[in-house]
């Protein structure tokens, strides 16, 4: 792979690239492909550069292929895997919201919808308010409805079934309203580890917290559900819908009623999203000054780019198409600012990191505002517009009212993979660990490599004598305060929403959920994630009348088998023969495996059956699969085969790695999540699931 002189790969990011690339393709390539496209396909083309992004004269496919290759902007996975495709499949938006009616045949219109969508790489967000709750009567068919939560179900298996655009699994958002007669059964729908698919958010408002503190009793059981449940494991969080239509830019095409899986694109029914992220990192100048300057051009540049890959995008469906052509919404967004901050010498958990975040913020609404507004009397204000659309806030403290050709400009999305393609941090979100263990995949066998983050090394260079770990705090080292501190500090200058995770200590309290909860409310965020560090390996038994927590600690037990199991087999090869290994499961966690060989002779083959019967005894007793795995992946042999995830070095370390990658999905194991790829645990940020290894659930 072709090495580029200002974006810096290293073995990490250099791994992650490959599945971006085409056969014969450089990374190099990729920025060349999807800049070629996009400036050949977009508005743009009928302009001239200006000398806010470059020089006059300047290509666009110049100014974009610049804008990538110096490692300063990355647009969405969809964009750089999908732009300049030979098939005219060159569907480059990343997020969707689709309206789901309280009919059936509008239900299975949506689910076929949402089918489509994912195969073509994105995501989708629902609000289901609107179907009727569990046990009204259907006049129709003179039976009784199943509620919400039941079709939700379909639309999460039939999400586990299709591969978002071949790459990865779909992501879907699940919201109710708080009034809805099902928002308990909602809340507590994923204590049982269902609706694996979706992340939910109920969706409440200021009178919903007018209630709470009259002492409302329905509102104050829902209330403690919600907080329970996201102490136990993360979901559900909160969408404040009041909050996100106050905001909402063009409020005569109807209300804001759904997000997309990460919460960051308050969108209308049939609207997308096209993102892309600015990588703060690289305007830290070697004296920890942050480049204004350099900025301001980058973010001109990035609007166009946004904005022409919006014409460019072959949609799904042509639903989508024209609603996204009213409106015209683009998401530019951050990620670096841990980096930045580390580079600046300021901790992530300060005043000074909340101030430069909100300046920061504000400077980029500003600048991409003017560029949108540029390009309006050029072009002409987005179709929906209608002269009563507010402008931004100037700083001399003017407001500005002229129309936009964009009807939103800015938010902060989850940057999962790009951030890694970009090597900087993710996101606005602090590091989850300053040093950590790799396994690398070489062919003459595994290695493991100790890492610490990037920038770490560049901050003990540049301030010798500091803590360097008081300059670069991890998550569960911040305060939660101080996460949503930052969440709000963002939202002042961004148009849609913030994408963020507020990571709790596994000592948190249900306290703590509620602080935060009530916290993200009255500082003005959209809405609000958090996640209790191993909250998922405890059970939670709440005292409707005292509303007390007790933490019970699983203990493993013996758990009869029943008649059936589903499971998924993989096929390794090994010096015997082909290995087959099946997995099946209970309730979404591994229950028993099954290991047998094509061939190998009685004495191998009784070993080999010997093992799967062991590793089942041990899954029965509550034994996580990656214990397992850890054990026997490593083991050697006499004589190593080769397959495509690297060498197989013997029967214990066949299994282990089948194990491990089985399925090719995220694997819940007794409340983890594991990395399809790599087998890691994965880590909740940005309100997604991701890997240190490039994997991204979003």
């Amino acid at each position: 792979m072709k090495t580029l002189n200002r974006l810096k790969l290293t073995p990490l990011n250099e791994r992650v690239w490959k599945r971006y690339t085409r056969p014969g393709e450089s990374v190099e390539d990729v920025f060349r492909r999807v800049a070629d496209y996009v400036a050949d396909n977009g508005e743009s083309i009928a302009l001239d550069v200006t000398h806010a992004c470059a020089k006059p004269g300047t290509l666009w496919s110049e100014v974009y292929y610049d804008l990538m290759a110096s490692g300063r902007f990355l647009p969405n996975s969809p964009t750089l895997m999908n732009a300049g495709k030979e098939s005219g499949e060159n569907q480059l938006a990343a997020c969707f919201v689709l309206p789901v009616e309280d009919d059936m045949k509008a239900i299975m219109r949506a689910l076929t919808d949402q089918v489509l969508i994912h195969k073509s790489g994105g995501g989708t967000g629902f609000n289901f308010s609107r179907l009727r709750p569990k046990g009204s009567r259907v006049g129709s068919t003179n039976g009784v409805a199943s509620g919400p939560v039941s079709f939700m179900s379909l639309f999460d298996k039939a999400t586990s079934v299709v591969q978002q655009g071949g790459m990865r699994r779909g992501a879907n958002m699940g919201i109710l309203e708080w009034r809805h007669p099902d928002a308990l059964t909602f809340v507590n729908a994923k204590a049982d580890g269902t609706l694996e698919n979706f992340n939910i958010s109920l969706g409440v408002d200021g009178e919903f917290f007018r209630l709470l503190d009259a002492g409302d009793e329905k509102v104050a059981e829902l209330w403690w559900a919600v907080v329970m449940n996201a102490w136990e494991n993360g979901d559900p969080g909160l969408v404040f819908l009041d909050r996100i239509n106050e905001n909402n830019p063009v409020p005569n095409l109807g209300p804001l009623e759904s997000t997309n899986p990460c919460g960051e694109s308050p969108l209308r029914p049939y609207e997308a999203c096209n993102l892309g992220s600015i990588n703060l990192a690289s305007f830290v100048d070697e004296d920890g000054t942050f480049a204004w300057g350099r900025l301001r051009p980058t973010v001109v540049a990035a609007v166009h780019f946004l904005n022409d890959v919006i014409t460019a995008c072959d949609y799904p469906l042509e639903e989508i198409r024209w609603n996204v052509e009213q409106t015209r919404k683009i998401g530019l967004g951050v990620m670096g600012w841990a980096d930045c901050l580390a580079l600046m010498a300021i901790p992530y958990d300060s005043h000074e990191a909340v101030k430069l975040a909100e300046r920061v913020s504000k400077e980029i609404q500003f600048v991409a505002h003017l560029a949108s507004e540029n390009l309006a009397t050029l072009l002409g204000p987005f179709p929906a517009y209608n002269g009563q659309q507010p402008g931004m806030p100037l700083e001399i403290g003017m407001v500005s009212y002229r129309p936009r050709r964009n009807a939103t400009l800015t938010c902060i999305a989850p940057t999962g993979s790009i951030s890694i393609l970009a090597g900087c941090s993710s996101g606005i979100e602090p590091y989850f660990a300053r040093s950590y263990t790799r396994r690398v995949v070489e062919r003459d066998g595994d290695v493991t490599v100790d890492m610490e983050v990037p920038v770490l090394a560049t901050v003990k260079e540049r301030y010798p004598g500091w803590n360097p770990n008081a300059l670069v705090p991890t998550a569960l080292e911040v305060d939660p305060e101080w996460h949503v501190r930052h969440q709000a500090a963002w939202q002042t200058g961004v148009d849609l929403a913030v994408s963020k995770t507020v990571n709790l200590p596994h000592s948190a309290t249900v306290m703590d959920v509620v602080k935060a909860y009530r916290m993200a409310y009255d500082l003005g965020c959209m809405g609000i994630t958090v996640y209790r560090d191993g909250s998922k390996n405890v059970q939670v038994l709440t005292n409707k009348e005292a509303k007390k927590a007790t933490v019970l600690v699983s203990a493993p037990r013996k758990a009869e088998r029943p008649d059936e199991l589903t499971g998924r087999t993989r096929k390794v090869p090994t010096v015997f023969g082909n290995l087959y290994v099946t997995c099946n499961e209970m309730d979404g966690v591994p229950f028993e495996v099954f290991a047998t060989l094509g061939k190998g002779g009685k004495e191998v083959s009784a070993a080999t059956e010997a093992l799967g019967r062991l590793i089942s005894l041990a899954l029965r007793h509550g034994v996580p699969l990656e214990e397992v795995v850890g054990q026997l992946k490593g083991i050697a042999g006499e004589q190593p085969v080769f397959d495509e995830d690297g060498s197989i070095k013997s029967l214990p370390d066949a299994i282990g790695k089948a194990l491990e990658r089985l399925g090719g999905k995220t694997v819940t194991v007794h409340g983890a999540s594991l990395c399809p790829e790599c087998g890691a645990v994965l880590l909740h940020e940005e309100g997604c699931l991701k890997c240190t290894c490039g994997f991204s659930k979003c």
